[in-house]
């Protein structure tokens, strides 16, 4: 929970007056709790007094304040929604940009893609209801509570005794009963959510795979499996919840029984007037919602915890490689250099050593070897996504990056291309398309993962998106994998037309790419 308290502290310093906005969300629940007391206390009192038939100007006063609660009772939730909902959706956006921040500063290799978009989605999101269903509704439940006790104290002492007992075992036994029977499957839910994502992801994106060599049922069955489970933790999460509710309805009940057993003698006895008895009566019937909140707020903070905690790794993950980094002014003479450099992804054995080159304007160096030498290494090692073992890597200049596997965005091709250069005109992007031999409209909707692109298109918008983007130095990944002849010889003639006088640091199997370098490093 501290780690939790932390990043709320973190968070408020990006929000505008969240100590304010916190304390108004907190008051205005407080005083709609408050009237809804009020307004059934005084109902009761109200009755009590006109079957006394007294003049009508003495129930005046009563009848307006019965009037004016009930309106402030709807006015102040709907205003305690606002306020507690518009600081909720704040720290929930700055903690979702923080999020993001932190991904572009570094690769997280090695994570599962459908655990990662839980934790960014659906774990983010929860940092709201720890404003919405925790904080303001525990914090303003305190404040109608002490403030009742006070009130009866004021009118018989031993009502008020018997009224903190029982609000004390419904906002404090029964919480804490609650939260200690489903913390464990509780803080599981955000994981098997997560392994849910992962695991739905990997279908949809294997399904054609799956279907041909009928492999989809153990796949489904997987996907039933842990929905299963978290059934079961919704199952026990629900009766739980249940099980609270009925202590606060038996500790309601106590209180309203021990109000009727205490201020009956005292109002026979004429200590107490009698219409002061309804109040005492009823006014714990209307705690009941607020007492509520308490077993719910117990258990939306274990789910909560837990959810903060999958983030808070995301964002305190110590970063690999040189990720997101200010933009890097042009170089007057953009060069790759390799000194003495050994590979590998952090974690596991280094794949190859002491690799020494260098490319410099107007040249072009084909890192070739057998599959698995650490080739695509190499060039993630360029261009910082992992940091060298040893030696050092020095890159002058800004790099442009052509990936084997280029994700295609199921929007249009502008956009698609718009990711080498964000700020990039509709011109430019035109002209990129048309430079990497893509002469279609730039508004054309591709599809998910490009489907209604060929294989060859595909490669030219990804050529596109380095175009675009005027970087002076070239790392290609398998420009041509998968391509046929004639295909793979017009992509080569845009790619290497368009770079010029560059450094190209081009990663391949292909003969065609290494007959057009300049020198070739070979990886054993």
């Amino acid at each position: 929970m501290s780690q939790v308290l932390t990043l709320l502290r973190r968070l408020s310093g990006e929000i505008l007056h969240p100590t304010r906005r916190l304390t108004s969300a907190i008051l205005l629940a407080a005083s709609a709790s408050i009237s809804t007391v009020a307004l059934l206390g005084l109902s009761g009192w109200l009755l009590s007094r006109a079957s006394e038939h007294p003049p009508v100007m003495y129930l005046t006063a009563a009848a307006v304040a019965v009037r004016f609660f009930g309106i402030t009772r709807g006015v102040g939730r709907y205003a305690e929604r606002l306020s507690a909902h518009n600081l909720a959706l704040q720290l929930q956006s700055a903690l979702r940009i923080e999020t993001y921040r932190k991904l572009a500063r570094t690769s997280w290799i090695g994570r599962q893609s459908g655990d990662l978009l839980s934790r960014v989605t659906a774990d983010v999101d929860a940092i709201s209801d720890l404003v919405v269903r925790v904080i303001v509704p525990v914090a303003s439940g305190v404040i109608v509570i002490a403030a009742t006790v006070i009130v009866f104290a004021v009118f018989s002492p031993l009502s008020a005794v018997a009224l903190a007992v029982s609000t004390l075992g419904a906002a404090g036994l029964a919480p804490w009963l609650a939260r200690r029977w489903s913390r464990s499957t509780d803080a599981a839910a955000a994981t098997t959510r997560g392994e849910l994502a992962e695991a739905v992801h990997e279908i949809s994106r294997c399904a054609p795979d799956l279907a041909v060599y009928d492999a989809d049922t153990s796949q489904l069955d997987r996907i039933a499996e842990i929905d299963a489970r978290l059934k079961a933790i919704d199952d026990r999460a629900a009766f739980v919840s249940g099980a609270a509710g009925a202590l606060q309805v038996i500790a309601s009940s106590l209180a309203v029984i021990g109000g009727l057993v205490i201020a009956g003698p005292a109002v026979a006895s004429g200590q107490l007037r009698a219409t002061m008895l309804a109040v005492i009566v009823l006014s714990p019937l209307a705690l009941h919602e607020i007492l509520t909140s308490f077993a719910n707020a117990a258990q939306a903070s274990t789910r909560t915890t837990a959810s903060l905690a999958r983030v808070i790794e995301v964002i305190d993950a110590n970063p690999i490689g040189t990720g997101d980094r200010p933009p890097i002014d042009p170089a007057d003479d953009p060069a790759i250099r390799l000194n003495e450099v050994t590979i590998g992804w952090p974690g596991d054995e280094p794949l190859a050593h002491r690799v020494t080159a260098t490319v410099e304007g107007g040249t072009a160096l084909a890192v070739t070897g057998r599959s698995g030498v650490g080739k695509s290494t190499l060039a993630a090692t360029v261009l910082g996504v992992i940091p060298p073992v040893a030696g050092s890597v020095e890159v002058s200049g800004t790099v442009g990056y052509l990936a084997q596997d280029a994700h295609v965005f199921a929007t249009s091709l502008a956009e698609n291309v718009r990711i080498g250069c964000r700020d990039a005109t509709d011109e430019e992007i035109r002209s990129a398309l048309i430079r990497a031999g893509l002469n279609l409209d730039p508004d054309r909707v591709v599809g998910e993962y490009g489907a209604t692109l060929s294989g060859g298109e595909v490669r030219r918008l990804a050529l596109a998106r380095l175009l675009v983007g005027e970087a002076q130095i070239y790392v290609l990944d398998e420009p041509t994998e998968h391509l046929d002849v004639a295909t793979a010889e017009a992509l080569l003639d845009d790619i290497f037309n368009a770079a010029a006088d560059r450094p190209i640091l081009v990663v391949t199997h292909d003969d065609q790419v290494k007959q057009r370098c300049d020198a070739e490093l070979r990886l054993d």
